[in-house]
């Protein structure tokens, strides 16, 4: 079992930066796929950017250009850097993980496709 553990949000003004971190623990080494995804209040949850075993990556329409993902498997951390937010970044942010026996595993943004999340943790942008 992988125990994913978020941090990193905050409130920031409309084009602001914020770095969210995932620390991962527990069989890490199984991770294959992991993956940040948000819920804005009264919305679906929704995928916002992957990554996979190789280090391929796989970015939402919405977030491409501004957010990228990256790993650090010495640290078993996944960062989320989100650059010039707007006031719909406003969401909960969710890490998520995939443990699989499979050596290379595809990014993936649905949500279907990981079995590990994290408690979130909340990003607030304002006008």
């Amino acid at each position: 079992q992988v125990r994913l553990v978020e941090s990193g949000g905050g409130s920031v003004q409309t084009g602001g930066s914020l770095t969210l971190s995932c620390a991962a623990s527990g069989n890490t080494y199984r991770n294959s796929r992991m993956g940040w995804f948000r819920q804005a209040a009264g919305k679906e949850r929704e995928g916002v950017a992957s990554i996979g075993s190789s280090g391929s990556t796989v970015y939402a329409e919405s977030v491409k250009g501004r957010l990228t993902i990256s790993k650090d498997n010495v640290k078993n951390t996944l960062y989320l850097q989100m650059n010039s937010l707007q006031p719909e970044d406003t969401a909960m942010y969710y890490c998520a993980a995939l443990e699989s026996q499979w050596s290379l595993v595809l990014p993936s943004l649905r949500s279907n496709e990981y079995n590990s999340w994290g408690q979130g943790t909340q990003v607030t942008v304002s006008s």
